[in-house]
């Protein structure tokens, strides 16, 4: 069974040893499905596959997975969802993460070997700041994500949620001097 943990820290080890250019969340799954093509030559890597592709129980928060990775006969699934935010929007970006990590689960639930959540950020909002309650506080402060994550902006402010089924912990790891970067396994 493949550790998507220790293959999505690889890859970043192999970006920053080749001084390879992120610069968008286009290029960070594009670039990570390269390299575990090449990692992988065993498996399908494919992109954006839609969830029934993988089981008729297709009833998920999102409808298409970033990267999944696959044998033939499907005996082996795995999927991985990816941020790379660039345009602030700090706390509705967080819910984002939280919705991935969400999906991620309900994959897992479905069947899925391995789900992974991949951010990468390059503003410093996103893992410090002087507000630390509220969404901010598993980003920030306790470095964990779980229980019911309330929508922070809009009309469906702290009405709309997220339940999560578990806890997931997670360290900020220093891609560079202007990045960093976290892998959540489940």
């Amino acid at each position: 069974m493949l550790e998507l943990k220790r293959l999505v820290e690889s890859f970043f080890k192999f970006v920053r040893d080749k001084n390879i250019e992120i610069y968008n969340e286009f290029s960070l799954v594009h670039e990570l499905g390269i390299y575990l093509r090449t990692m992988l030559p065993q498996y399908k890597v494919q992109f954006e596959r839609n969830v029934s592709f993988f089981t008729r129980d297709n009833k998920t928060i999102k409808k298409e997975i970033d990267v999944t990775i696959f044998t033939q006969d499907k005996h082996e699934k795995y999927a991985i969802e990816m941020k790379c935010p660039m345009n602030g929007q700090y706390p509705e970006q967080m819910y984002s993460f939280a919705k991935d990590i969400k999906f991620m689960e309900e994959l897992k639930d479905r069947g899925f070997n391995k789900t992974a959540c991949v951010v990468l950020v390059s503003d410093r909002p996103f893992y410090e700041g002087r507000i630390n309650d509220g969404i901010y506080r598993y980003f920030r402060q306790e470095y964990a994500v779980y229980g019911d994550i309330y929508k922070p902006t809009g009309r469906a402010k702290n009405v709309d949620f997220i339940s999560l089924s578990g806890r997931h912990e997670f360290v900020w790891e220093n891609l560079n001097a202007h990045s960093k970067f976290y892998i959540i396994e489940m």
